[in-house]
């Protein structure tokens, strides 16, 4: 299996990405390196993608357990190194999941699969950061 992708400056620190899926992104840098602050920065990008990577696993869990969700946000915080490379060193995930009638052992259940097992993106950050998670449900 593999994936590919093209990333192709614009001007500045802009650049566009495009998927092999075809879909694109942009991804600018910070004012300081000549970015002009007009999109996320590549490291953002990356924290975005291992949201949607295990948010993607959780919510197709939960549906396969017949759980009456509304709605699933996986909120990151992540700290960096100081030093180049600046890694993450430090993952913190925060799931909050709202519907009726949640069952929490299957909630956390499916977020820890997620973690442990499927996440493909959260497997390549843990070697180099520590990753945790938090659950908080909401009843609507």
């Amino acid at each position: 299996m593999s994936t590919t992708a093209k990333v192709s400056w614009v001007e500045g620190a802009l650049f566009v990405a495009e998927a092999g899926s075809g879909h694109t992104i942009t991804m600018d840098g910070a004012p300081d390196i000549g970015g002009r602050n007009l999109a996320a920065r590549p490291m953002e990008v990356v924290l975005m993608g291992m949201g949607g990577c295990t948010a993607i696993d959780v919510v197709a869990m939960l549906r396969k357990q017949r759980q009456d969700i509304e709605g699933v946000e996986v909120s990151l915080l992540a700290e960096r190194a100081g030093d180049h490379p600046s890694i993450f060193t430090s993952v913190k995930l925060v799931y909050t999941v709202r519907g009726r009638k949640l069952n929490r052992a299957l909630v956390e259940r499916a977020v820890s699969l997620s973690d442990e097992k499927y996440c493909s993106a959260t497997a390549m950050v843990k070697k180099s950061a520590k990753v945790t998670h938090d659950v908080v449900l909401v009843e609507v």
